[in-house]
């Protein structure tokens, strides 16, 4: 029967899969009592969900080949040996024959019965195997709660997946990304988590908060994520897929519309010429990039070259990655990040700082760079070596004082000299920037300027430091919000300090692809954004529709506002006017 769940649109567009539970379900037991009359068919019921789950792990079993069936198959025999075992079977029809249990209920006490047996048992592995039980059981009570029918099915058997989890990890969603994900529904989750970002990047329909998905939703149910209204429709109609093929439709005109603007300039309905970066850390990025028409690279993360193998690259290997990516843009400007490791990632490098209490507030960024300084100078010189192959600017994560700029030039000083004892090439001119994430860089900003040819604002991290809220928390959602007025207002300062001192300032964080603020950062005066490839056609598009000047004339009344609904009002009634802006596109998440 068709149901709707409701969610929060983390990310947009629509897609129908069949669902995909990545955590053990939470499975609805009907505790009541059976009639005498409701016993037959009730065993009926049980006996045809267990031969479904029969019948799945014959499909599955077939489908194997080679290394996989060797690895998977004994793990689906001894499943399926579970299913036809005499005493599990015989169990759960006397519960039901006898004690007039509901099916469910009956599972659960043949499940809870043998968990304790094996739990009792005192060999590891012989335990180690109640795992099995909860995972046959599990399959069959999905089974049981199926209400598929067989024309669903038949829908389902010929599309992709749809994964419903509480939450999903980055790491895992993007490795389901790159194995045929259609699209994601989280129980719980933020839309500014590191996952939802994802999402976005990869376009793929994401819908956070949307209560009860993981205890209505069951393993191969057919769903139709409705990402442009936050719905979640379990067992669509004919008219839900109707309405889905003719979304499918006007996509794929929009999609080719924007392609045409990837060619374009990037320019403001009033003329005024904007610089659209691209986010980078793998080369099908700098591939995109080019194909959308970026300006440069406005931010490449180095630490990808740090996490993607055991123990610390090597000053070549890292030249080598440095240099592929300058040639890769063909003479567009290109702007290395130095390694940002935080404590949850540095220790696939085996740069860890232990015991830390925060690692948030930590070890991180330029400090732990510094702390490191003979890795960091090896770093250090492998992009000098690369920056002779064509324009590279080298961005400071996590700068706190001018100390630590001044630190870096010193550092980068002793690299030219060593590479010149080498007798290797150097480039004549090395820009360095200090990336704008911590409060008091951003309030403090003037002693940076001096010391720093450029900025870049990483709102993902200023804004959870303003705010003292973190992002992957959901139950601050409501104030990890970009829309705060003081945030706001700090990265307007920052911008305004940039263009008095005549110094290039670009806008890295989450917020810059996102053309829904687009019109707010052009109203702060910013001329450089950089965003994840796949964006840029969007943002494109959504400026040449905003007059640039209008929008810098409104700015002092937009920070006058003291709430985030005001700040939103204030911005409606200065864009809504112009032709060519829907309403919906301002700012916020539908």
């Amino acid at each position: 029967m068709r149901h709707v769940l409701t969610g929060t649109q983390a990310a947009r567009g629509m897609a129908l899969g069949r669902a995909r539970l990545v955590q053990p379900s939470i499975f609805a037991v009907d505790t009541r009592m059976l009639d005498e009359a409701e016993v037959g068919p009730e065993i009926e019921r049980l006996h045809k969900a267990i031969d479904t789950a029969r019948t799945e792990l014959h499909e599955l079993r077939g489908k194997l080949h080679g290394a996989l069936a060797r690895e998977v198959g004994d793990f689906i025999d001894a499943h399926s040996l579970l299913l036809n075992d005499e005493e599990l079977l015989r169990g759960l029809d006397e519960l039901v024959a006898v004690g007039h249990y509901t099916a469910s209920a009956a599972l659960k006490m043949q499940r809870d019965r043998l968990a304790a047996v094996f739990d009792a048992m005192n060999d590891p592995y012989l335990k180690s195997r109640g795992e099995d039980i909860d995972q046959v059981i599990g399959r069959v009570m999905s089974a049981l709660q199926q209400q598929s029918s067989r024309e669903e099915r038949k829908i389902a058997s010929r599309v992709g997946e749809i994964v419903v989890s509480d939450t999903v990890a980055p790491a895992d969603l993007a490795s389901m990304a790159g194995q045929g994900l259609l699209g994601v529904i989280g129980s719980a989750g933020s839309v500014y988590s590191h996952s939802a970002i994802l999402a976005r990047s990869f376009n793929l329909p994401m819908l956070v908060g949307t209560k009860d998905a993981l205890a209505t939703i069951n393993d191969d149910d057919l769903v139709l994520i409705d990402g442009e209204h936050g719905e979640v429709i379990v067992h669509p109609t004919a008219q839900d897929l109707t309405r889905y093929r003719q979304w499918q439709r006007q996509a794929a005109a929009e999609g080719r519309r924007l392609a045409a603007l990837a060619s374009a300039s990037t320019l403001t309905r009033d003329g005024a010429h904007i610089r659209l970066y691209a986010n980078a850390e793998l080369p099908s990025d700098i591939t995109l990039a080019r194909a959308r028409g970026a300006d440069g690279v406005g931010l490449y993360r180095s630490e990808f070259l740090f996490l993607r193998q055991r123990g610390l690259p090597s000053e070549e290997e890292q030249f080598v990655a440095y240099r592929d990516l300058v040639l890769g843009m063909g003479g567009q400007p290109v702007t290395i990040r130095t390694l940002d490791l935080g404590a949850d990632k540095a220790d696939a490098a085996g740069l860890a700082i232990r015991g830390e209490d925060n690692p948030a507030l930590g070890v991180r960024g330029i400090r732990l760079s510094l702390r490191y300084a003979d890795i960091f100078s090896v770093q250090l010189r492998a992009i000098l070596r690369a920056a002779c192959y064509g324009p590279v600017r080298v961005l400071i994560p996590m700068v706190t004082h001018v100390g630590e700029l001044i630190a870096v030039r010193t550092l980068i000083k002793k690299a030219r000299e060593t590479l010149a004892t080498q007798g290797q090439e150097l480039p004549e001119r090395l820009d360095i920037g200090a990336m704008i994430e911590v409060p008091a860089a951003a309030i403090g900003i003037g002693p940076i300027l001096e010391k720093a040819d450029f900025l870049a604002i990483g709102t993902n991290d200023l804004a959870q430091y303003v705010l003292a809220a973190d992002r992957n928390n959901d139950a601050l959602e409501g104030i990890y919000d970009p829309l705060q007025p003081a945030f706001l207002r700090l990265i307007a300062h920052v911008i305004a300090a940039g263009r008095r001192a005549k110094k290039p300032v670009s806008l890295c964080g989450e917020i810059a692809g996102d053309t829904q603020f687009t019109a707010l950062l052009l109203a702060m005066g910013l001329e450089e954004f950089s965003m994840h490839p796949g964006q840029l056609l969007q943002v494109r598009d959504r400026l040449a529709s905003l007059d640039c000047k209008a929008l810098r004339r409104a700015a002092p009344r937009l920070f006058r506002a003291y709430t985030r609904d005001d700040v939103e009002a204030r911005l409606l009634e200065v864009v809504q006017g112009q032709d060519g802006c829907p309403d919906s596109q301002v700012v916020g998440r539908g």
